[in-house]
């Protein structure tokens, strides 16, 4: 998991400690942000603010791509890690921690250039390393929306096959749930909690064809009339 091997990076970076270190001047990620770049959408809160400063970033160094696939991967790291949530939110974190982490956070990334990696570095000397999975998410709705894409999220009891998300995703395609020259990104979660049938998710939509949701409105049905 990435957080021994955080772990292992800031007992490395220990010695520095001893050393004493004034604050490094806030960073604001500002001179990126020129008003000539203007991202599809717009995303709400502090984490909106990192995302969309991070895409104007990568659109003036012509990074999209890359910066998406590497925060991506740092977003998967965060979902399966819970420990390294926990680190990257301490309030004790030094600045020889924190130059620490974010050499790990680009290693695992597998950041050649270097956005991503000045990115994280102003997250770390604002304090805000916290942010990082949160402004990943919002970044990955301003990415989806300037590909053109809308998400469709498929929730089942069980995982399903190709064949069957595909034979979904060909069928709301079609429908006025996506707008024309869209195109749908799907992703399948299992929650055996539905019992079976679908949940589908198409942007803002919720359509619940769920088992589950069938017997609650059963039961308040039974309940309203007894």
């Amino acid at each position: 998991m990435l957080s021994r091997q955080v772990f292992r990076s800031l007992r490395a970076a220990a010695p520095q400690r001893a050393v004493a270190l004034r604050a490094a001047p806030v960073r604001t990620f500002a001179a990126a942000a020129s008003s000539d770049v203007k991202p599809p959408i717009a995303v709400f809160g502090l984490d909106g603010t990192y995302a969309t400063a991070l895409y104007t970033a990568a659109s003036k160094t012509s990074t999209l791509d890359s910066t998406a696939k590497e925060l991506a991967k740092l977003a998967g790291i965060l979902d399966k890690d819970a420990k390294l949530v926990g680190i990257l939110s301490a309030p004790t974190l030094t600045p020889a921690d924190k130059s620490a982490i974010v050499a790990e956070l680009v290693k695992q990334a597998g950041a050649s250039g270097s956005t991503l990696k000045n990115f994280l570095e102003t997250l770390a000397e604002n304090n805000r390393l916290g942010l990082l999975k949160g402004v990943a998410d919002k970044f990955g709705q301003i990415i989806a929306a300037a590909r053109g894409e809308v998400e469709m999220t498929v929730t089942s009891a069980q995982a399903l096959d190709s064949k069957t998300l595909s034979r979904l995703e060909n069928a709301v395609a079609k429908s006025s749930y996506v707008g024309q020259g869209k195109k749908l990104k799907v992703t399948n979660t299992v929650n055996p909690e539905i019992v079976g049938g679908l949940i589908v998710e198409v942007g803002d939509r919720t359509i619940d064809l769920s088992v589950s949701s069938r017997i609650a409105k059963m039961n308040k049905l039974l309940t309203d009339n007894l």
